[in-house]
């Protein structure tokens, strides 16, 4: 696991107390003193092999023991390392997010930040990851450029639609909806009437729940509307 602010697995490394120290006296000091480090890196495969032995190589562990990750980030490692640009915690993170953290905190502490780092042959072997914070998914080594998709657009309820909503004209002019069932009214008819003669089960009652979208009144439909019937 990594060491915490406070130390937590071991004595925190040469290069943090030098940091610290330098921090005492003053910025002026300390930017000379970081920058005078060369920089650290190591391989995908150094850094999978370290998650191995931390976690499991699970990049999306948290277990609730304060350290979060395939390479067990504490919370103020993570943001010590700049990890917090990429997500609030280690876990929630990409592999290669880590990876781009873990490669500061290298610089930072070196291969003793990690308790891991001998099972998992961390050096400063000065080999650059290449990792691709931006597309990289966790568990992905060399992660494929999705396919692009294009983005779906909206339909409105009136685009759904293709034509307008039809209608009959009553003797009156008033126009009501038509609707589309299989049967077709015609002058004379009545619910009763169609019911009976279709052999609708619930009858006229019945009749009238199936088309209660068209029929506002169980008295009164007009000839050219379409009644469902089942």
């Amino acid at each position: 696991m990594l060491l915490s602010s406070k130390g937590k697995h071991r004595r925190p490394s040469k290069a943090v107390r030098i940091a610290t120290l330098a921090g005492v006296t003053g910025a002026a000091v300390a930017v000379p003193l970081m920058g005078a480090t060369g920089a650290s890196a190591a391989s995908v495969a150094t850094w999978d092999a370290v998650a191995q032995c931390e976690s499991g190589g699970n990049w999306s562990i948290n277990t609730g023991n304060g350290y979060y990750g395939g390479l067990q980030f504490s919370q103020s490692s993570w943001a010590a390392a700049g990890g917090t640009q990429y997500a609030a915690r280690a876990d929630l993170a990409t592999k290669a997010q880590q990876i781009a953290a873990a490669e500061k905190l290298l610089d930072l502490q070196g291969p003793g930040a990690w308790s891991c780092a001998g099972a998992g042959g961390l050096t400063n072997d000065g080999v650059d990851p290449g990792v691709d914070t931006g597309s990289a998914k966790n568990g992905d080594t060399d992660p494929q450029a999705a396919p692009e998709r294009k983005a779906e657009q909206p339909t409105t309820r009136s685009e759904k639609r293709t034509a307008p909503e039809k209608t009959v004209t009553t003797p009156t002019g008033q126009k009501v909806e038509k609707g589309d069932g299989e049967y077709k009214v015609r002058a004379g008819d009545t619910l009763s009437k169609i019911a009976d003669a279709e052999k609708v089960k619930g009858g006229w009652e019945k009749l009238f729940k199936l088309n209660d979208d068209i029929v506002d009144d169980a008295n009164l439909i007009f000839p050219g509307q379409q009644l469902h019937l089942k």
